[in-house]
């Protein structure tokens, strides 16, 4: 059994998510159980609850040795204000734990891949069980957890370390404390919401920032609002521009992203959950 503790690094999910997530659970993978901290509840203004609310509550899950999984319950905004010190207080067992997200969860996923603290994982999070499209995601995170890799992102070889972040995440976390070295990764991006032409800013500015990485994949680009005129460039014709002027190879497409394709990606050498 791999017991997987949810906690909220960022923002809330609702009583509803929580019951929806240990419905899936208990109805198809009786090989698990999860724990829905109530800190999930939390709500200070953006935030579920306060940055000491969230940091307690993530380090508690995290320092316990009864769960072998931290599954991040949202993205959205607030994990960089934490990961820092979440990553100061972990303990021994926090260091044998699988954890899993994406999107604003990649601060978390970056820091602790910098401090060599457990397997983060690049995954779908339980905020998508209330919806049929989205239990597929979540789905492939539990396949997983047991053991199942056919929910992998299928561009990984098992010889190219490798991570998978949104795109704005990854250019904020250049020159923090937060980052790993990526030098010899290939670097997987993906994007929601944002203007092609602030997809290309990104770009420029991750161009001349990034190491020397093994080459850069793109996920999804979704949800792109409307500009007052055409941008000229589409979001691949965007990372092939910005990764031929920095030297950098362009592999091709990758299936992550903000969509119920979102796959699975172990930061590092795709290798089992730990735990499972």
């Amino acid at each position: 059994m791999t017991r997987i503790a949810i906690c909220a690094p960022a923002t809330a999910i609702t009583p509803a998510h929580a019951e929806a997530i240990e419905r899936l659970v208990t109805d198809e993978f009786p090989e698990h159980s999860v724990y829905v901290h109530p800190q999930c509840f939390e709500s200070w203004g953006h935030f579920a609850g306060d940055d000491l609310t969230r940091l307690t509550a993530l380090v508690e899950c995290a320092n316990d040795p009864k769960y072998d999984a931290v599954w991040f319950a949202k993205g959205g905004y607030g994990s960089n204000r934490i990961a820092q010190a979440a990553v100061a207080r972990m303990n021994d067992a926090a260091r044998e734990k699988t954890y899993v997200g994406f999107s604003d969860m990649g601060y978390m996923l970056a820091a602790l891949y910098r401090n060599g603290i457990g397997q983060p994982v690049h995954g779908p999070m339980p905020v998508s069980a209330r919806s049929e499209r989205g239990r597929e995601g979540v789905r492939r995170v539990l396949r997983w957890l047991s053991g199942d890799g056919s929910g992998l992102e299928p561009h990984l070889d098992g010889k190219t370390p490798t991570v998978a972040f949104n795109l704005i995440t990854l250019a904020m976390l250049v020159d923090t404390p937060l980052l790993p070295d990526l030098s010899g990764h290939v670097v997987m991006v993906e994007e929601v919401s944002e203007h092609l032409y602030a997809v290309d800013r990104l770009f420029f500015s991750l161009s001349n920032t990034l190491p020397r990485v093994a080459g850069l994949r793109l996920g999804a680009v979704t949800n792109v609002p409307e500009n007052d005129r055409e941008f000229g460039q589409s979001a691949e014709e965007i990372a092939q521009y910005w990764c031929a002027r920095a030297g950098i190879p362009y592999l091709g497409r990758a299936e992550i992203g903000h969509t119920v394709s979102n796959r699975i990606v172990p930061f590092g050498l795709a290798s089992p959950a730990r735990g499972s």
